[in-house]
């Protein structure tokens, strides 16, 4: 068990305030009647004029944001990219972004995803940096390693293993901190330097995409993503090449051209010290170093992983949700601890969405409301689904930088920057990320198929303005104000304000099918 010191401490170092508005908090105003005339769906949240309160970690981590990217972000152009570096683990293969690309050094974060085949596990290991994982596909285990907390599962030592072993083995019970199920659609949080693994015990591939947010305040170190494996022998190429040549031109000439090798943590160390720190023989300390271990960081288990993890009815999931539509998404009331804290929300269930168009789709948000931890690590997230030709309504992001995935389709995005000059315009799909700045204006167009994406955000609640629809910036302007600014009529003014009576998610108007003059 943890120490009471150890208890108080974690206890500590995690307090959740309380925010009123998430992303969608821009957009609360149609009335449930007005819903129901527009054929729009619009989830009840908390009014959105209450007082906001920012807590002044948030304050702090987003001044730390703004001033390592205040030069990083003067750029004419921004690609859809693909993986630049593929590199092939025993039973997976991780694919890393480009992070020297101008976007992703704007936004400050590094974007990789993992890919395990069945049985495979994905080596313990923590990072520098938040981590935001999205489960892309397939299902698995989670385990997080909390500092400080106790292990609250514990094995019941009757399994065809354990008989198999002695007496005395019988005896000492495996006890571990939570292990977690997840599943496609789920979103996982991580604070930085929390050790964390993830096992596939699913019949298809375990996706796992990952956004590493260098410029959070919690990553005191450098720009570079670091990954520390407390197991395995990682690849070199895991490594981030932010700053590699400025770390070859102090390193000398003599370290340049020469293939570092990279071990666990456990590597490092002196033998006959970590015999002495874990009271065992120097035998088994060189087996926890795997200096002659190839196999990568997605390592093949020989038979199913031996692990406790209670199976969550749908009669829980049902209750988990219907309890947070009562607490409107917020707190309630009782400051969540570290070591209790969830790490993960579902943001693929139809049921869950903020905004609902039957002729158009669907956007579900998380952020603090409705996953506390995300205040710790300032990031939030928005899936968006868009049926065939359907768009999303022209918006910017008023507070955070947004880094799209593309999950499913093909479809066109615009970006738009302040000098009025599109940095995008393009065709994206599936497997690409695009990023759109802060304040960039940003539209999406579903092609022939659909068009599906995950959205992570440098903010615990991201919001944005939208420029058309029911709850526009156009919506609120006065008509006169619109007429003289761009030179036309009353009526068309009226036009622009009220042609376009849905929310957020827009269908294919029969005006933009037989195309505008």
């Amino acid at each position: 068990m943890v120490s009471e010191e150890g208890a108080t401490h974690a206890r500590n170092i995690w307090k959740f305030g309380r925010t009123h508005c998430n992303e969608m908090s821009v957009n609360c105003g149609p009335s449930a009647r007005n819903r129901e005339e527009l054929g729009v769906s619009v989830r009840q949240k908390p009014n959105c004029f209450k007082e906001q309160v920012t807590s002044q970690r948030g304050q702090q981590q987003q001044g730390k944001r703004r001033s390592q990217q205040q030069n990083e972000c003067q750029f004419d152009r921004i690609k859809a990219l693909e993986p630049a570096r593929r590199i092939k683990s025993e039973a997976g293969v991780t694919e890393i972004w480009d992070e020297n690309d101008q976007q992703f050094q704007c936004a400050g974060v590094v974007v990789m995803r993992h890919t395990i085949k069945q049985q495979g596990l994905l080596l313990p290991s923590y990072s520098n940096t938040p981590k935001f994982i999205y489960v892309d596909q397939g299902r698995g285990f989670h385990g997080a390693a909390i500092p400080g907390c106790p292990e609250t599962f514990q094995s019941s030592g009757q399994n065809s293993r354990d008989r198999r072993e002695s007496s005395e083995d019988q005896q000492q019970k495996d006890q571990h901190q939570k292990v977690r199920q997840v599943r496609e659609g789920d979103v996982v949080a991580l604070p930085a330097g929390v050790a964390d693994w993830f096992y596939n015990n699913g019949d298809s591939p375990l996706v796992l995409v990952q956004l590493l947010d260098t410029s959070n305040a919690a990553n005191q170190l450098d720009q570079d993503f670091r990954k520390f494996f407390l197991a395995g022998n990682p690849q070199q190429e895991l490594q981030s090449q932010r700053s590699s040549n400025q770390r070859g031109q102090h390193e000398g000439e003599s370290r340049r051209g020469q293939q570092e090798r990279y071990r666990n943590l456990f590597g490092g160390f002196d033998e006959r010290l970590l015999a002495e720190a874990f009271n065992v023989d120097t035998k088994l300390v060189r087996r926890m170093k795997n200096e002659n271990d190839n196999r990568g960081i997605i390592v093949q288990v020989q038979h199913e992983l031996q692990v406790v993890s209670p199976q969550e009815s749908r009669e829980e999931e049902e209750r988990e949700r219907e309890h947070q539509r009562r607490q409107g998404g917020g707190s309630n009331g009782l400051e969540e601890s570290f070591c209790t804290a969830r790490l993960k929300h579902n943001i693929n269930n139809p049921e869950d969405a903020d905004v609902f168009n039957p002729q158009a789709g669907r956007l579900t948000t998380v952020n603090s409301l409705n996953l506390p931890i995300l205040r710790h690590i300032q990031l939030s997230a928005q899936r968006g689904v868009l049926y065939p030709n359907a768009m999303m309504t022209p918006n910017w992001n008023i507070n955070a930088h947004s880094i799209c995935y593309i999950t499913r389709g093909s479809g066109r995005i615009q970006i738009v920057g302040d000098n009025g000059q599109a940095v995008f315009d393009g065709q994206v799909r599936e497997g690409q990320v695009i990023t759109a700045p802060q304040n960039f204006a940003v539209v999406k167009k579903a092609g022939s198929q659909g068009l599906e994406w995950v959205s992570f955000k440098t903010n615990d609640n991201a919001q944005i303005s939208q420029m058309a629809g029911r709850v526009s910036v156009i919506r609120a302007i006065p008509e006169d104000v619109l007429a003289n600014a761009f030179q036309i009529s009353r009526e068309d003014a009226r036009k622009l304000k009220n042609n376009r009576d849905e929310v957020s998610v827009f269908s294919s108007s029969q005006e933009s099918r037989r195309g505008r003059d």
